[in-house]
């Protein structure tokens, strides 16, 4: 593994959220399965992954058409959404993926700047991601930030024009082929962990930099080479 993957006038790395801060991704599954069981929609648990990072509104656009045959209206969308919500409030406590607190307070003692980026909408975000990881509120893009969520590239060039660097100066660290090609079409430097079901192949075929299996791997390797 070469150290030419960190950028080496590296001064901020953004992270993606589930998947890659909390270990939600297994509630996302199962409520995405669960919106969509009283529409008629059987949605597979991988594509849960598959469109990881896509604003909420978009998924179900996208689910419609494929398994339905047809267009979702406002209505549609909002009464899925909705439900998704309702099922998320009864979901398990997501916790913190291992070593991120860790990685984290790596970063920000050597001065680095840490912006969160993710497809996510809900209110007790900005809160939770402080308490949690000490975030800072001003350095989340979130899914009311945007006008065109992940796969555009829309959400990590908000947040490269808000910390005031260059994309050549950040780094993105994501788990989902929709956050990867997002990032790399902001022209970012762009970490894969692998926390979910999918094969590397697709993170790879997105253009990640690099792959990792887990969280763990994620803070060796970004320490060793820091």
């Amino acid at each position: 593994m070469s150290s030419s993957i960190i950028p080496s006038n590296l001064k901020c790395v953004i992270f993606d959220m589930d998947g890659v801060l909390y270990d939600s991704m297994k509630n996302h599954e199962s409520t995405w399965q669960g919106c969509f069981k009283p529409e008629g929609i059987d949605f597979p648990a991988y594509e849960a992954y598959m469109h990881e990072g896509r604003t909420g509104h978009d998924t179900i656009g996208y689910a419609f058409k494929e398994y339905l045959n047809k267009e979702a209206t406002p209505e549609d969308k909002e009464r899925v959404y909705n439900e998704k919500v309702r099922l998320m409030g009864l979901a398990p406590k997501a916790e913190k993926m291992p070593m991120m607190y860790d990685l984290i307070q790596f970063l920000k003692e050597r001065g680095l700047e840490i912006w969160v980026v993710t497809g996510s909408k809900q209110p007790t975000l900005l809160d939770k991601l402080n308490n949690d990881f000490g975030i800072n509120p001003q350095q989340i893009i979130s899914a009311k930030n945007v006008t065109n969520g992940k796969p555009h590239p829309e959400p990590y060039l908000k947040a490269v024009a808000g910390s005031g660097f260059t994309a050549e100066e950040c780094m993105v660290v994501e788990n989902a082929p929709l956050g990867v090609r997002s990032a790399k079409a902001a022209g970012i430097t762009t970490i894969a962990v692998n926390t979910g079901v999918l094969d590397d192949e697709i993170l790879a075929n997105e253009g990640a930099d690099i792959i990792l299996p887990n969280t763990t791997e994620l803070f060796t390797y970004i320490t060793n080479l820091l």
